[in-house]
């Protein structure tokens, strides 16, 4: 194994704080890793990794070792990848929040890989703050106002938002207008927050702020498809993205209601590790999934998506 390599076999032992997974992600023998970053060390003449039987994590000279490699593989890739004709190659892992995936990621990716095929692509799903480093994952395409973190954070999308009920609710309680027509018995379908673990309030922008309203709720929520689903049998109102529920909305299964006060927007972002440089094969994804969100919205002739 060529000092490269043994460089790459390090970073990821490190980033995973295992050898047995970073093997894992590598594709190689658990002896292959350990022996590499063994010989690693010999050559350096200083221990890279603190080792216990449930733990690895780098010493002072393995965290600046780590750094250091980092920049130069990073520089190695930028370098071959210069050259007309070198297309990115190698593992890309992605966590992608479901619903995005579903409607925005999934339809393009043949022609993705199609245009890349020596990128494996590995994606996982979720709406929890993911640590990248640790867990191995590269960038991550998040809805929502980005908490606060180490991560660079680019803006891909804004998706606007609409208050929705199925026509079974708006036979049984009305439509609400004006707003303070839903202190008349209205109800809500709840969504537990992933941060929080609060239920979210209805959020509506009034004389262009937002106003907060918690209404009544038979039933409460972690999930987003199930959150449409229960507005979709009757069971409260509920605020999604547009494009969720555009089809319920033509069909007839769903009506808008409050439309002049509708929620704010939620913006869309691509999360990646402040402290590491992009990989030729992550800025690529990053663009594609950018012009994804872009055609996606100009493809629509009704109200955006």
């Amino acid at each position: 194994m060529d000092r490269f390599d043994s460089m790459r076999v390090f970073t990821r032992v490190t980033e995973r704080r295992s050898f047995t997974v970073a093997a894992e992600d590598l594709g190689l023998p658990r002896s292959t890793v350990t022996d590499a970053v063994k010989q690693l060390e010999r050559r350096l003449g200083v221990r890279l990794l603190q080792r216990t039987t449930r733990h690895v994590s780098p010493t002072l000279e393995g965290e600046a070792y780590y750094r250091r490699c980092l920049a130069i593989l990073a520089d190695v890739e930028d370098a071959e990848g210069a050259f007309a004709g070198v297309k990115p190659k190698g593992p890309l892992r992605i966590d992608v929040h479901g619903t995005l995936a579903r409607y925005f990621v999934m339809p393009g990716l043949p022609e993705f890989l199609a245009d890349y095929p020596d990128i494996e692509l590995h994606m996982s799903e979720g709406d929890r703050l993911v640590d990248l480093v640790r867990e191995g994952v590269d960038c991550v395409l998040r809805a929502g106002v980005p908490r606060d973190s180490d991560m660079i954070v680019r803006s891909v999308a804004t998706l606007d938002e609409v208050t929705v009920a199925s026509a079974a609710y708006v036979a049984r309680f009305g439509t609400p207008a004006p707003l303070e027509a839903l202190a008349d018995g209205h109800r809500m379908v709840g969504f537990h927050s992933s941060a929080s673990g609060a239920i979210l309030p209805l959020e509506f922008v009034v004389d262009g702020k937002p106003c907060n309203v918690m209404l009544p709720v038979s039933i409460t929520v972690t999930a987003a498809e199930s959150y449409v689903a229960a507005a979709r049998i009757g069971l409260g109102l509920v605020q999604v993205p547009r494009y969720r529920v555009e089809a319920d909305l033509k069909s007839g299964a769903l009506v808008e209601v409050l439309p002049k006060q509708p929620p704010s927007p939620t913006p869309v972002s691509l999360m990646f590790p402040r402290n590491r440089q992009l990989s030729p094969r992550v800025r690529v994804f990053i663009e594609w999934v950018a012009r994804q969100f872009a055609s996606e919205r100009a493809s629509h002739t009704g109200p955006a998506p």
